[in-house]
């Protein structure tokens, strides 16, 4: 019973972690800022650190 809530969890975590790691690769070959007002990156570097943490946590969940 408890892993229905683990398994959701994980999905969750790791969708959330692929799309942040998606739109931010996007974004810079776009060439567009990734987070207004912050050096390009620094927030691409933030970004991918939140999103390979997100995508490690959900797969490990």
């Amino acid at each position: 019973m408890e892993s229905g809530p683990a398994i959701f969890a994980g999905v969750v975590f790791a969708l959330f972690g692929a799309g942040l790691l998606a739109w931010t690769g996007i974004r810079l070959r776009r060439r567009e800022p990734v987070a207004l007002g912050v050096s390009r990156v620094a927030s691409a570097a933030c970004a991918s650190a939140a999103g390979t943490v997100a995508l490690a946590l959900g797969v490990t969940a």
